[in-house]
């Protein structure tokens, strides 16, 4: 379906979809199948989900496949599924598309993650990472084994040493020279 059905469907406007789309919150487009790299879409219509577009349209930024150039995206169902699951998320946390494709980026890009998890580290709203929890309890249970294990002498008694342990196997050598 066009755009403007898939917004009447969805209770907005065509521009409100459109900004959606630019934001990444719908499903990637994908492109056309052709068999042979120099042939044509059959009898120079459109393949299956795409329409003819107005001469200069520019493709939607953010998408993983951008459409071919003169090409209108078709909405499936999907689509709007999507879209219908995006817009009650915003609504029931109370934020803005911007902040849900923020959000999306995060989860799937690892370097923005790490870096928006180490803000929130430094700003305390999350916890640091559980190695260090384990360190703690690690070192609690050596400090337990240790109780069990005798006292350590003091350091002045242990560097006294006794006669015996100087005279060696042989006895008292000194004594007999």
């Amino acid at each position: 379906m066009r755009i403007t059905e898939a917004a009447r469907r969805l209770d907005m406007t065509p521009r409100m979809l459109r900004y959606r789309e630019l934001l990444g919150l719908l499903p990637p487009l994908r492109r056309p199948v052709r068999r042979h790299a120099g042939e044509r879409l059959a009898a120079g219509r459109p393949a299956a989900g795409w329409s003819v577009a107005r001469p200069g349209a520019q493709p939607a930024a953010g998408t993983a496949d951008p459409p071919l150039a003169g090409l209108h995206r078709q909405f499936t169902d999907a689509d709007l599924a999507a879209v219908a699951l995006g817009v009650s998320l915003e609504r029931r946390y109370d934020i803005s598309p911007v902040a849900l494709a923020f959000g999306i980026r995060v989860l799937a890009d690892p370097r923005v993650r790490a870096e928006v998890a180490e803000l929130g580290r430094r700003i305390g709203r999350i916890q640091p990472p559980p190695a260090r929890a384990l360190d703690f309890e690690q070192e609690r249970a050596q400090r337990l084994l240790r109780l069990g294990e005798p006292a350590p002498l003091p350091a002045a008694a242990a560097r006294r040493v006794p006669a015996e342990s100087r005279r060696g196997p042989a006895g008292n050598r000194e004594a007999r020279q």
